[in-house]
């Protein structure tokens, strides 16, 4: 008789595939050296300025720095470059993505997890969490509320290590996400665009997510110092293979998902060296594939449900350091998408995405079923860690109008074929932020007439005033085009794009 356990235990064995690691590492070593980016820091602790202002021109012109580089950045001292190197990331993110911020929500369907990761609520051994998966039904009951209450069109869908949410399960749930419509104020409520923030996965399964409509595949190495790693994460665990972690955006590349999402965990490690594996990371995606990760994440450690771990952090990164880590990710690696998460509290946030954020969630909740629930409250003993700011969407929308930000809800570019290598090259020559101002514009006008609040609609309307301004200076002759679609979208046309 084949027990539950017995199958669980078959089905973490089969996990790892050797032979989808070693194809990318002839040598028998990852692209990661700990000694060498170590000896990297060492050499730049003391950067001049010419030097910098050099490396900050070439940051400007949307090109990927050398290790070096960024270890010169990383070491800046004087108050007054410190200050240009601000100055230099909010001009990239303007240059490349324009005053856009794009927003999502997590969904987590499920929090049962095989991994033991000693910093993580839903590791196995955590007996206080109450573990439970969603059913199909009850996705999209979560989805409708998203969807259907708040106006959001894009999803971060997240799912633990485990056979209960497999890939038959994970390609059923993004069918039936991508399936939920709901009538809205004006039109309906859809989700356009699933993100996966999953476990690695051989490269067939990846292919099977790609053909169910995957958006961006998210695997975050964590932290990316060897040493640190194996301590964290237990041995005999599919989480302790290093390797298997690291080169998943390799794997996705080869399934045909040109758009992956790299992070590391703040916290965990010296926030240094973190930043300048990410920016390894980045050059090793260029290298083998000529693209480089469509966004980097950087979520800070937070407090957990009875996980003693993050107590007594050593290597905890301070609100200073996080300015530090966010400037210099963006000067790193200027075309980058860069997502900063809840876990920052709202005051956190104001701070950080003049600094070169593109995204950020909103109205999230992270306990499993917990937007169709009717408790608003966080619940330690159901979500993997706590979060600083869970305001609702017309919350954040309506402050992110206040510092001159326009929200955009669009998806087209992924719709239209304008992902990995085409992506790329428009976000290095700063075509894209021109060209997704128009959809950024279109999709702003159709949430604020079927979600917003009266408050959130005043100020959103002022913003959008001046994109049409912008637009219609910009570029004169395709003006009037661009205007047939916005009115269309104001007479409740929904999901237009050009």
């Amino acid at each position: 008789m084949i027990t539950q356990l017995d199958t669980r235990a078959e089905w973490i064995a089969q996990r790892i595939v050797p032979a989808e690691i070693e194809k990318y590492r002839p040598s028998g070593k990852d692209f990661i050296d700990d000694a060498e980016i170590e000896r990297k820091l060492a050499a730049n602790r003391e950067p001049d300025s010419s030097r910098i202002r050099d490396i900050l021109a070439k940051s400007e012109a949307v090109q990927t720095l050398e290790p070096d580089e960024t270890a010169a950045l990383l070491h800046v001292k004087d108050t007054g470059l410190w200050e240009e190197m601000k100055q230099v990331a909010a001009r990239i993110k303007r240059k490349v993505y324009d005053n856009r911020i794009v927003t999502f929500a997590p969904l987590y369907l499920g929090n049962v997890c095989v991994n033991n990761c000693m910093y993580c609520g839903l590791r196995c051994h955590n007996e206080s969490i109450k573990r439970r998966v969603l059913s199909q039904d009850e996705i999209r009951r979560e989805v409708e509320v998203l969807a259907g209450q708040i106006g959001h069109k894009r999803l971060i869908v997240v799912y633990g290590e485990h056979p209960k949410t497999g890939i038959d399960y994970m390609a059923e749930s993004l069918r039936t996400i991508y399936d939920v419509k709901v009538k809205a104020r004006k039109g309906w409520g859809a989700i356009r665009r699933v993100n996966v923030n999953a476990a690695p996965m051989p490269v067939a399964e990846l292919r099977t997510l790609h053909e169910v409509g995957l958006g961006t595949y998210q695997v975050f190495q964590e932290t990316y110092h060897h040493e640190t790693y194996a301590r964290v994460h237990p041995s005999k665990t599919i989480k302790a293979d290093y390797a298997w972690r690291l080169y998943s955006m390799h794997r996705a590349m080869e399934a045909g998902i040109d758009d992956v999402g790299i992070g590391a965990l703040f916290g965990l490690y010296d926030w240094r060296f973190e930043v300048m594996a990410l920016l390894y990371h980045a050059r090793e995606l260029e290298r083998a594939f000529g693209i480089g990760p469509h966004t980097i994440s950087f979520p800070r450690m937070e407090p957990a449900e009875n996980t003693p771990f993050l107590q007594d952090l050593k290597h905890r990164v301070s609100d200073e350091d996080m300015e530090r880590v966010v400037v210099a990710l963006r000067l790193s690696v200027p075309y980058t998408g860069m997502i900063l998460t809840a876990r920052e509290d709202a005051a956190m946030r104001r701070r950080l995405i003049p600094m070169g954020c593109t995204q950020t969630d909103a109205s999230s909740r992270i306990g499993i079923g917990s937007y169709s629930d009717i408790y608003n409250e966080q619940e330690g003993d159901r979500q993997q860690f706590m979060l600083g700011d869970t305001r609702s969407l017309d919350d954040v929308v309506r402050e992110l109008a206040e510092m001159g930000y326009i929200t955009s809800f669009c998806t087209a570019g992924y719709r239209c074929g304008r992902t990995g290598q085409c992506i790329m090259d428009l976000l290095r020559s700063g075509k894209e932020g021109k060209f997704c101002k128009l959809n950024a514009v279109i999709t702003f006008r159709e949430w604020l007439d079927d979600f917003a609040s009266e408050a959130t609609r005043a100020v959103g309307e002022q913003v959008l005033q001046q994109e049409l301004a912008e637009i219609k200076a910009q570029n004169p002759k395709g003006f009037p085009v661009f205007m047939q679609y916005y009115e269309r979208t104001t007479h409740g046309e929904r999901d237009l794009y050009l």
